[in-house]
């Protein structure tokens, strides 16, 4: 836990934040800009969204709940878009230049903003 919740210097966030965020990230991304309800509380993505900074550390009831979300949102975002779910799109210019005008387009964008945390989270890891 202690790792977890630890920032380095030179760094903005912890490991659990970069993890939370990519749980968040991967809900407004996927199915609230499909105009589809999140899998997630509006809690997580007030705590994990672009811009925030961990407040206090993570507790074990949060990283229990952040794994587990972390492959069943997989698993759930797989289904729904095998059965049809995300049929509109509100089209959204990320800030890395990117215009992502539709969920597949989203999910592709997704996979990228993930690479760039798994890095951070990798750089991470060594200083801890």
């Amino acid at each position: 836990m202690e790792q977890l919740n630890t920032i380095p210097k030179g760094f903005s966030n912890t490991l659990f934040w970069n993890v939370a965020h990519v749980v968040v990230t991967q809900q407004l991304l996927i199915y609230k800009l499909s105009g589809l309800n999140m899998l997630v509380s509006d809690e997580l993505v007030d705590k994990y969204k672009k811009g925030t900074r961990p407040e206090q550390p993570a507790t074990q009831a949060e990283v229990d709940e952040i794994k587990g979300l972390l492959f069943d949102l997989i698993d759930q975002t797989q289904a729904d878009y095998g059965s049809g779910v995300f049929t509109q799109f509100t089209e959204y210019p990320t800030s890395s230049g990117f215009v992502l005008k539709n969920v597949k387009h989203a999910m592709a964008y997704n996979n990228f903003h993930e690479g760039l945390h798994l890095g951070i989270c990798m750089s991470l890891a060594k200083l801890l």
